[in-house]
């Protein structure tokens, strides 16, 4: 018995965002910020495989499937980095000594 290669893949995503939503929950809150900047380097990733993408097309039609999901990728992981880096500044913010004044 062969299994469709579409229900394969999308049973491995399911499972996927299971794992993830169970991982990304169950982190210590001190360990935010390096978890946040990890993000951005698999998103950096992310944003190179998409850029392919978007650009492989065996077509001169820019409106496949592959440009659009990869357009797409782009947008989303260039949203996932500059909320983490804007997240990662605040929590550094956090644990900076606060300048006393001097009166």
């Amino acid at each position: 018995m062969e299994v469709d290669p579409f229900i394969f893949r999308f049973s491995i995503f399911i499972l996927s965002i299971f794992v993830g939503y169970y991982v990304v929950w169950s982190v210590t809150p001190s360990l935010h910020t390096p978890l946040m900047s990890v993000t951005n380097a698999i998103s950096s990733v992310i944003i190179v495989g998409a850029i392919i993408a978007a650009l492989a097309s065996s077509s001169n039609d820019i409106f496949e499937m592959s440009n659009i999901f990869g357009f797409l990728a782009i947008i989303l992981a260039a949203i996932n980095i500059f909320g983490g880096f804007l997240v990662t500044q605040r929590m550094l913010q956090m644990y900076k000594k606060k300048k006393k004044d001097k009166k």
